[in-house]
């Protein structure tokens, strides 16, 4: 991946390190990547970051941090999110890979993750961003969400025409038919 507007390459274990780096400073705790195979019965694989993180969303355990910042070995072969059938098909489309993940245990919401999100993918490299271009960034948001649509752009500054909203589809995630779910935002290039 090229960083900025440099010829400079970072490599997947950069790009891992700044991603952990960037949100332990904003005091949130490295939580190591578990397990592939899960403690959950309802899934077969750790599908996304956040199943480590199952019990204390859905209010089984009371997590030990507020704030945690992982990078999670997933893998992907059936089920609600199977990228299986799009495997070789596109670049992007793999069984296994990591999921960077930032979260919050009630501790923060949209309006520190979206100011932080564009800080980390535009910040310098020198002062532990990415240094990407902006101007190149388009926003996706849940098509009833006017709270993130906001903060995009009148806190973080992207113009309206650059921000899209997006049905369940696209902009709304969620585990399974049952379990954590909620509205996501997306930033792309």
């Amino acid at each position: 991946m090229t960083i900025g507007s440099t010829s400079s390459v970072i490599t997947a274990d950069r790009l891992r390190d700044s991603f952990i780096e960037f949100f332990v400073a904003k005091d949130h705790a490295h939580v190591p990547s578990a397990s592939l195979i899960p403690h959950d019965p309802t899934v077969m694989f750790t599908v996304a970051g956040m199943v480590p993180f199952k019990p204390y969303f859905v209010g089984d355990e009371v997590p030990p941090y507020s704030r945690a910042v992982s990078s999670q070995k997933c893998a992907r072969a059936g089920g609600k999110h199977n990228d299986l059938d799009d495997v070789g098909r596109t670049k992007r489309h793999l069984v296994f890979f990591e999921m960077m993940g930032n979260f919050s245990f009630g501790d923060y919401f949209k309006e520190a993750i979206i100011p932080w999100s564009w800080e980390l993918v535009t910040a310098d490299p020198a002062s532990g961003g990415w240094g990407m271009d902006g101007d190149r960034m388009w926003i996706t948001v849940h098509e009833t969400d006017d709270e993130a649509e906001a903060i995009w752009h009148e806190q973080v500054g992207v113009p309206m025409e650059r921000i899209q909203r997006l049905g369940d589809k696209d902009n709304f995630w969620q585990m399974g038919d049952t379990g954590p779910c909620g509205p996501c935002s997306e930033i792309h290039i």
